[in-house]
């Protein structure tokens, strides 16, 4: 019973402390963004450039940043991934796309660098980015006789844009201001938090109508009652992994920067389920008792992009050995990276 209470306490601890210092000032503005995101910003704009006949360069940039456009997490990617690729979409383009739709989640990459640092958030986003070009181009040339059988996008004709989506620069001009609020936010800027506040009443006063502010609302809302109950549960983990897992044990097994600790974080991340924004809390209690920055970074890059019931869905999607070749770099990129990161950071 005693340890019961001990672990309980250590769970409840580290809700007190997740609840003050981090939700206000960080997630409730990520959880707007992320539902103006899904409201206002074309879904169609951005998936009609994975076609087969796309400008290869075009194709991978719009695909290594589609998560922040999309504000996806691991299990929504799934059937969009399955939706474009079986409708014809390059390997490349599709799997870039797939690894970088819940890596850069604008929530996740802002709650990394809230909880655990600026230099990893910046990290995790930049390998995210990275990750998904590279890996994606290894993939199209590896099975790049696959690409050349399909002989137009013709599948993807009707991916067009709404007709009642907002203005390109309408919808930039938006993102912009829901960010400023997030960062004025985040830093404590009050002045600045009031000025973003205030062009961001004017943007809905002039653009939206009633109806279409409802739509956002309604969508944050749905951000929220999706996300929050398990990054809670998360939290209350962490406080528990705090009390029950002996520093030595996380020590030897990823603390410093070695290879076998990097490897170790990239497999273990890869094999476990966090759901969205779980690992960040978890990460955060690791590193408390001593896990490196290295294999941090490496568990950050793979967790997201993978799991084994996530791997079971992609097999069922392009086929194992496309899959295996697909986990393998994964968590190859994820081992050089926390490597190289660890060396530096």
């Amino acid at each position: 019973m005693e340890l019961l209470a001990e672990l309980a306490q250590g769970g409840w601890n580290a809700l007190l402390e997740y609840l003050s210092a981090h939700v206000i000032t960080c997630l409730v503005p990520a959880f707007f963004i992320a539902g103006a995101i899904s409201v206002f910003i074309s879904q169609n704009a951005v998936l009609k450039y994975f076609g087969p006949n796309a400008n290869r360069f075009l194709s991978y940039g719009v695909a290594s940043v589609s998560g922040t456009i999309l504000a996806v997490c691991s299990c929504t990617v799934l059937p969009l991934f399955g939706g474009i690729y079986k409708r014809g979409a390059g390997i490349g383009p599709a799997v870039a796309f797939l690894y970088s739709g819940p890596a850069i989640n604008v929530l996740a990459i802002t709650y990394s660098a809230r909880l655990l640092g600026l230099d990893l958030g910046i990290a995790r986003a930049i390998g995210a980015i990275l990750f998904s070009v590279a890996i994606g181009l290894i993939m199209a040339f590896i099975y790049r006789n696959e690409d050349r059988n399909k002989k137009n996008d013709a599948a993807f004709a009707n991916l067009c844009d709404d007709p009642d989506a907002k203005k390109w620069w309408q919808q930039i001009v938006l993102f912009v201001v829901l960010v400023g609020v997030l960062l004025f936010a985040a830093s404590s800027n009050w002045i600045m938090l009031g000025v973003s506040l205030a062009a961001l009443v004017i943007i809905v006063w002039k653009w939206f109508t009633r109806d279409e502010f409802g739509i956002w609302m309604k969508e944050t809302w749905r951000f929220v009652r999706l996300i929050t109950p398990w990054l809670l549960v998360g939290v209350f983990a962490a406080g528990i992994i705090t009390v029950l897992l002996p520093e030595a044990a996380v020590g030897r097994f990823v603390g410093g920067n070695s290879i076998g600790a990097n490897f170790f974080a990239s497999i273990f991340g890869s094999l476990m389920y966090f759901a969205t924004l779980t690992e960040v809390p978890i990460i955060k209690a690791l590193m408390d008792l001593g896990m490196g920055k290295g294999p941090s970074l490496a568990l950050l890059l793979a967790g997201p992009a993978l799991s084994l019931p996530n791997m079971l869905v992609i097999r069922s999607i392009m086929g194992t050995k496309k899959t295996l070749t697909y986990v393998g770099l994964v968590v190859l990129f994820a081992t050089i990276s926390g490597l190289i990161f660890g060396a530096v950071a």
